[in-house]
């Protein structure tokens, strides 16, 4: 089942007149890949609208009651941001529709991908978090003594979700180096292949023992290489990384 993209743009525009019409919404802009022209038959809807504080709760239940009523929704979850609530609804069809509620202080740009509609945005929205690189370093150090252990333990699907997880960090790096965007794993088909390929052999292919030491040392190599390329980052680290990848090996 897949929904016609016909169907999401009459649905987008009927959104946006219902949001036009409703005096709680104060501001509404388009947002994702439509915002910039780079829709394709597989994207969603991503509307942002910006209410008095005092309302957005009363219009956020309205408006679900709206679309469950009216367009076939089987699910909804949240996302929370500062003060926004990103309300994400699933519809039978299984398209996608992304609404935004935030507060007036919160209404505004948060990254390349916002065309406004109607409204004042605040010059400086609240950004998205984006943890720094030092962060990122420590996720994957943490992530090879995660992998140790499992391995030691013999838990292969726990060393599987960290290897894993070491490959992610690293395409994370990478993002963050090429300027890409990182919310969803959106910029790593961007990532140059001198990246990406050598990953590829980090994919653990059957879950036994030799298998993951195999994608762990790939995946170590790799990030090792990886934090060579980043500037101020202590040799102690690396020192460090490399006797863990050595007593894993040596299990």
């Amino acid at each position: 089942m897949m929904f016609p993209s016909q169907y999401r743009a009459d649905l987008r525009s009927e959104l946006i007149r219902k949001a036009q019409s409703d005096p709680r919404i104060r501001g509404a802009a388009v947002t994702g890949s439509a915002s910039v022209g780079k829709e394709d038959p597989w994207s969603d809807i991503d509307l942002f609208f910006g209410l008095e504080e005092a309302s957005l709760q009363e219009a956020l239940a309205d408006w679900t009651e709206m679309m469950y009523a009216s367009h076939d929704v089987v699910h909804h979850i949240d996302v929370m941001s500062g003060a926004t609530i990103y309300r994400v609804f699933l519809l039978r069809n299984t398209l996608q529709v992304d609404l935004a509620f935030a507060p007036l202080s919160e209404f505004g740009a948060r990254g390349s991908t916002f065309q406004l509609l109607f409204g004042e945005p605040v010059q400086e929205a609240r950004p998205s978090s984006t943890q720094p690189v030092a962060y990122w370093i420590g996720v994957g150090f943490i992530y090879a003594l995660h992998v140790r252990a499992c391995v030691r333990r013999e838990q292969w699907w726990r060393a599987e979700f960290f290897v894993r997880g070491i490959r992610d960090t690293i395409l994370t790096l990478a993002c963050m180096k090429y300027s890409l965007p990182l919310s969803e794993a959106r910029g790593i088909d961007s990532l140059p292949k001198e990246v990406t390929t050598p990953l590829e052999k980090s994919l653990v292919r059957e879950l036994n023992a030799n298998e993951v030491l195999r994608a762990f040392q790939v995946v170590m190599n790799a990030f090792l290489m990886e934090l060579q390329t980043i500037e101020g980052v202590s040799s102690r680290i690396a020192e460090t990384l490399t006797e863990v990848v050595e007593s894993t090996m040596q299990t």
